[in-house]
């Protein structure tokens, strides 16, 4: 059942549109790669002496009197890059506020061997390079390039790598502020007072745009670009003031008012259509979802496929002849930045991942073992873009710069070929488990929801969707199992929504969830049921009234981050094994393979009781 008034294969299209992240990040990547091998056989070419000179190019920008001098090179570095933090701040905002990073205890993995990522390179680096004069530079080791490492995942290919690559994102974010904090902190040209001033000033006005009834874009660019100049003028970097605009921008999840409102003035343009019915209704969906998830969506595509590539032009191209690739065999600044990048990095977050686990402070989630963490920790030895900016930042010497960019390079060809060998060849000599025949995750009376008592014998998993009748169906079979063995059996609901074929079956699974937290999942579960035609936002309200429910709390559950979790939770387990039909039953911690009538189903049951262990004839104590 889809949407009235919007065709299936329009939703069918705008599903696929959401589903293809792996391929834009391989598409991304390989852009990426390509203006870095544009980059190195332009400089290495018969032409060389003009790559320079083209990123040497002066350009002048005049806003009245006001007039700003600066060659191409810092244009890329200074300009575009501050929209490629702009969009590294929205995601950083994002997660911290309805994303994974607002659940503390999910993220205490990622976060911790993030952290430890940061650490071990820099210490890695400066061991490397007391002596030499340019310890300076270890924050170039610190950071992993987020577009190549997801682009090297997609290209690699494990297979089910969604909650890796969760993994990864979340580890990516805490690696972006750790390296946001040093390029601020540390690599600053010494901060200006009255520029400092007017940084805090424009800062106080941009928080106070969201409150504008209007034009909150122009005012967002106009104080954003103002701000672009203040904080370079302060002596900071001015790809800052990205961040900060972006850390200002408000994120929240949907909201039911401004979705029903939208709801509304659709219907009408349907049934009157005119401009006026078009504009408001436009403006509706618009403003029914963050001005932070509208700029990612509409930002990102530059940043990834313009923005990076141009960077990597401008900045990859190290002369790789014979003299510069000598001295960098023997340069400890290049030895520090592949020692720390590609050993700092995989040691780091796989030492802190496993320490972590073994101290129980986190725990990884089903399908994440040790051997992925540590495919990932090695992809995280890529520091690309953030290594090569701070290269500019933290070094003078142009020949240095030449060293630590064949560092740089150089780790991140290792660091690729590393994470390839762990997942490829460590697959192929230790075969992966068959997907699908055991349940991933194990009962949790904590998490799970179930009928019977927790330590019952017996235990049927059943994978559903609200909107399926197949599973409805399934509902009188469990009734059925339930009155046969009584106490002595329990039945676990796990959420697969099919969301292909059923539009409304993941916001229902998440009005259980939301039930769930009032304690009245059954009695949810028992009305989604009932009217499976009828699962519009609307209809999930109104059940939610006729169980008593807290409508306020409801509403605010329904679409919480910890709600949409817990479902999305459930779909990765079912990825994982590979299950693509509801309903799916587990006898035990077994795959149920065959019809799943009440019989079957209580013969299966009866079939997985353990075998009693013979009884042992008494032993004679005679001694003849």
């Amino acid at each position: 059942m889809t949407t009235p008034g919007v065709s299936a294969t329009t939703v069918a299209s705008v599903r696929r549109a959401l589903k293809k992240g792996g391929t834009t990040d391989r598409s991304a990547a390989m852009l990426l790669l390509l203006g870095t091998v544009i980059a190195i056989a332009w400089a290495n070419s018969p032409w060389g002496s003009s790559y320079e000179a083209f990123w040497e190019t002066e350009v002048e920008i005049t806003i009245g009197t006001f007039s700003a001098h600066l060659t191409l090179h810092q244009l890329v570095n200074d300009g575009l890059m501050a929209f490629f933090f702009f969009i590294v701040g929205l995601e950083v905002k994002r997660e911290f506020t309805i994303g994974e990073l607002t659940d503390r205890s999910r993220a205490a993995v990622p976060v911790i061997a993030a952290i430890a990522g940061l650490i071990l390179p820099a210490l890695i680096f400066l061991l490397l390079n007391a002596n030499t004069g340019q310890a300076d530079a270890w924050g170039v080791v610190i950071s992993t390039d987020t577009a190549f490492l997801l682009g090297a995942l997609a290209i690699i290919g494990p297979k089910f790598p969604a909650r890796l690559r969760t993994f990864l994102l979340t580890l990516a974010v805490v690696d972006d502020i750790g390296a946001l904090v040093v390029i601020a902190v540390f690599y600053n040209n010494g901060l200006q007072v009255v520029p400092l001033a007017i940084v805090a000033v424009l800062l106080v006005l941009l928080a106070l745009v969201r409150f504008l009834p209007a034009g909150r874009g122009p005012a967002y660019t106009v104080l954003g670009f103002a701000l672009w100049l203040a904080v370079a003028a302060a002596g900071v970097h001015p790809t800052l003031a990205g961040v900060a605009v972006a850390l200002l921008i408000p994120v929240f999840p949907p909201r039911r008012t401004e979705v029903e409102r939208a709801a509304e003035l659709t219907r009408a343009f349907r049934e009157s259509p005119n401009t006026a019915y078009a504009r408001a209704a436009t403006r509706s969906l618009r403003d029914s979802i963050s001005i932070n998830e509208r700029l990612q969506s509409a930002w990102a595509p530059y940043i990834d496929f313009i923005v990076l590539p141009i960077f990597a032009l401008a900045n990859a191209g190290v002369r790789l002849d014979p003299e510069t690739l000598g001295a960098a065999v023997s340069s400890p600044i290049t030895w520090g930045i592949v020692a720390g990048l590609v050993v700092g990095k995989f040691v780091g977050i796989t030492g802190a991942t496993a320490l972590v686990r073994m101290l129980r402070i986190g725990r990884l989630a089903p399908g994440l073992t040790m051997p992925r963490i540590a495919g990932g920790a090695a992809l995280s030895g890529i520091g690309f873009t953030i290594a090569l900016f701070i290269v500019g930042l933290a070094i003078e010497d142009e020949e240095t710069q030449d060293l630590a960019r064949v560092g740089v390079l150089a780790a991140s060809v290792i660091s690729f070929a590393l994470g390839w060998a762990i997942f490829v060849v460590g697959d192929r000599l230790r075969p992966p488990v068959p997907i699908g025949k055991v349940l991933v995750r194990p009962f949790d009376p904590e998490r799970d929801h179930y009928r019977g008592r927790p330590d019952a014998p017996f235990q049927i998993t059943e994978y559903g969707d609200f909107e399926c009748p197949f599973c409805s169906r399934a509902t009188g079979s469990i009734d059925a199992v339930i009155d046969h063995f009584g106490d002595d059996v329990r039945w676990v609901w796990r959420h697969l929504p099919l969301e292909t074929v059923h539009s409304h079956a993941k916001e229902a699974a998440q009005a259980y969830e939301a039930a769930a937290l009032q304690g009245k999942f059954l009695e949810m579960a028992r009305t989604l049921f009932a009217n499976q035609d009828d699962l519009t936002t609307d209809d999930l309200f109104e059940y939610a009234r006729q169980l008593d429910l807290d409508m306020e709390r409801f509403a605010a559950d329904l679409r919480s981050p910890a709600v949409i979790r817990r479902v999305e939770d459930d779909q990765l387990d079912a990825e994982m094994m590979d299950l693509h039909s509801t309903p799916t039953f587990f006898i035990g911690g077994k795959r149920h393979m065959g019809p799943w009538d009440s019989r079957t189903l209580i013969r299966a049951l009866e079939a997985s009781r353990p075998a009693p262990e013979p009884e042992r004839e008494p032993r004679s104590d005679a001694t003849g």
